[in-house]
């Protein structure tokens, strides 16, 4: 006869415990990103383990759901660049961090999951009184927007900038990092219906790129151009930006958002941003008196002194009041294909946050 059922086990201890994460299961729409359970471990040597409250969302995300991202590992695969959660255990040799305390973390990839064990030097500790959802918000485009206006733009008091996607996530950090150098002209592009809060925001000249040439825009106003052009964009308004460019002014490209143009890679828009990429060549640039600077941070994950320095910088900014990351809108794991439609589609204005679970009402009513 067979052996009575044993006695249930015990609980299994932490580490093993089953979370959520979000997944890419293979490149294409929106589907493709599904909610599954992992099973994780405990952290390793220099690592600490992070409940994770809050994740961003940000554009390399979509470029990697269509496979157009080259930092991100094959799939299936967990996305995932930036979150905010509370140490839960650490590994050994950590002694700078502790459990409870309340960090953001920036990676590769990853982030998207409830638990989260990652090296100790990728967390940076929240400041006081900021939101897990704030938090998620802050490192992608706060450090992107901060590295290009000031170490690669240099931007000074008297200058001009244009920033295209004004209302998006780097956009809004770069709007109020440009505020706190004295008497910045800003040009922002983004959709009508945007252009108000933009004005609220301190934007001087905001431009309705679906409407109008925003390079005939900004010579109407600034006929010499301007000082500093931050183009996500890539394709033929790289070469559009160049043209706009002061002497000494500017070009910093950091993205390729005119590749994203539908759910799905669309071979049309890839072959017409690479026959429209920008070229130029070191002797040309000389009889420009121009400089053209390429960001990716994805490709700094070695960078830790770099990136701390930039940190530290944004969070002492934070305490002062000067910058606060703008919440577009808090989805929960299971509403990812709506958040990510959100973004690809230009809803949003400021970030849009993923959470594990579904957003209290109170929050929901606070964030409106």
């Amino acid at each position: 006869e067979a052996p009575a059922a044993p006695e249930q086990p015990p609980e299994p201890p932490a580490e093993a415990a089953e979370h959520r994460a979000l997944v890419l299961t293979g490149f294409g729409g929106y589907e493709k990103v599904k909610v599954q359970t992992r099973r994780g471990g405990g952290p390793g040597p220099g690592e600490v383990s992070v409940r994770v409250r809050a994740c961003g969302l940000n554009f390399a995300d979509l470029l990697a759901r269509q496979g157009l991202y080259d930092r991100l590992p094959a799939p299936p695969v967990c996305p995932g660049m930036e979150c905010a959660g509370t140490v839960r255990a650490v590994g050994d040799g950590v002694s700078e961090r502790q459990v409870g305390d309340k960090v953001m973390i920036l990676a590769r990839s990853g982030l998207w999951q409830e638990v989260v064990n990652v090296p100790a030097s990728q967390t940076f500790l929240m400041p006081e009184g900021m939101s897990f959802e704030e938090a998620a918000a802050l490192l992608v485009n706060y450090i992107t927007a901060y590295m290009v206006l000031f170490d690669f733009g240099n931007l000074r008091p008297n200058q001009s900038v244009l920033i295209h996607m004004a209302a998006g996530g780097v956009g809004t950090a770069a709007i109020q990092l440009c505020k706190t150098v004295e008497n910045v002209t800003i040009f922002g592009t983004a959709s009508a219906s945007k252009h108000e809060f933009l004005k609220e925001r301190g934007v001087t000249h905001p431009i309705d790129y679906r409407t109008m040439d925003y390079a005939e825009e900004v010579r109407k106003i600034s006929p010499k151009g301007v000082d500093i052009v931050l183009d996500p964009l890539g394709g033929a308004d790289t070469s559009k930006a160049f043209n706009l460019l002061k002497p000494m002014g500017k070009l910093i490209t950091y993205g390729v958002a005119n590749l994203l143009t539908g759910q799905k890679k669309n071979l049309m828009a890839m072959a017409k941003t690479w026959w429209n990429q920008f070229s130029i060549n070191a002797l040309q640039l000389l009889h420009h008196n121009k400089a053209v600077c390429g960001y990716h941070l994805g490709y700094m994950d070695e960078e830790f002194e770099l990136i701390g320095g930039v940190v530290a910088k944004l969070v002492n900014l934070y305490s002062q009041g000067k910058i606060k990351p703008k919440i577009d809108s808090v989805w929960p794991f299971d509403q990812v294909a709506d958040a990510m439609r959100q973004m690809q589609e230009k809803k949003n204005v400021g970030k849009v946050i993923l959470v594990p679970e579904a957003p209290k009402e109170e929050s929901k009513k606070e964030e409106n």
